[in-house]
């Protein structure tokens, strides 16, 4: 294993870790779900500026300004799901995006749907049925169906960085950042957070959002397809963990048993793939 390849991958795993935080601190933040948004993009940002030092950035095309506002969506829904329902479904619902991505690349990407993919669309279903089914009693049912939609955005903005594979996703990132910071930003005078919420805010931009992102995007190039499709999947492993730790908060049995499925199905697809293409 060449130096190169090695750091990645130890990046890459630093870089699904600082994202499993993400749900416990928005837990803990006590403040608004578009301000925390809002407030945590905006830090991400300004760690991306000071990483790049001298930014440039380019008059955006149609598709990446959409990229961006697919982006924006998809940092605005998640947070606001994780406020609504447990962190568990929040970060699980938003891992259906490959299925999304197949459905929605028939159309979009003029790709056609393979078997494994239909049998992997079956199984989130299945799923994405029984965190319904479990919550119909306990009021979470609106924030599953937004981290249903924040899935749906990830799976957008996945799309359109598709439809320009030639660029670097950072300027597509820095921009959605920026927007959903300029969306949120009204938000902020509903209420003032609390000292710790602010430390927490901090944490978001920094740690969870920032930092990862420049890891990933220096990382990604120099690993294989299935290290790519394996390492990101330790953020919905850990996430309800540090939850759980911190705030006992805990999905239901049917939430456990569609999250497994998910996790099972989309890791199953990705590696089903990546053996066809190696056979191939």
């Amino acid at each position: 294993m060449n130096n190169d390849r090695k750091k990645a991958i130890i990046y890459l795993i630093i870089t699904a870790v600082l994202w499993s935080i993400g749900g416990l601190f928005i837990k803990l933040v006590d403040w608004n779900p578009m301000a925390i948004a809002g407030a945590r993009s905006g830090i991400a940002a300004a760690v991306m500026l000071i990483y790049l030092k001298e930014p440039v950035i380019r008059p955006l095309s149609t598709l990446k300004k959409l990229g961006a506002f697919a982006y924006a969506s998809l940092l605005i829904l998640f947070v606001t799901a994780n406020k609504l329902t447990t962190s568990a479904n929040a970060i699980l619902l938003q891992f259906t995006a490959p299925i999304w991505v197949a459905l929605f690349s028939r159309w979009f990407l003029k790709e056609k749907i393979r078997k494994s993919d239909w049998a992997a669309i079956i199984a989130v279903m299945l799923g994405m049925l029984l965190f319904f089914v479990g919550d119909l009693q306990s009021g979470n049912l609106i924030g599953n169906f937004v981290g249903v939609l924040s899935g749906i955005a990830m799976a957008a903005f996945i799309i359109l960085l598709k439809l320009q594979a030639d660029d670097s996703p950072m300027d597509i990132t820095l921009v959605g950042n920026i927007i959903t910071f300029v969306i949120c930003f009204p938000f902020f005078f509903l209420s003032v957070p609390s000292i710790n919420s602010i430390s927490g805010l901090l944490i978001l931009g920094v740690f969870q959002l920032g930092i990862p992102y420049i890891l990933y995007t220096s990382s990604i190039k120099h690993v294989s397809t299935v290290e790519a499709v394996l390492i990101p999947f330790i953020e919905p492993l850990l996430n309800p963990v540090w939850v759980f730790l911190v705030t006992s908060e805990a999905p239901n049995g049917y939430g456990f048993l569609g999250g497994t499925i998910v996790v099972i199905s989309l890791i199953s697809r990705g590696l089903y793939q990546q053996r066809k293409k190696i056979i191939l």
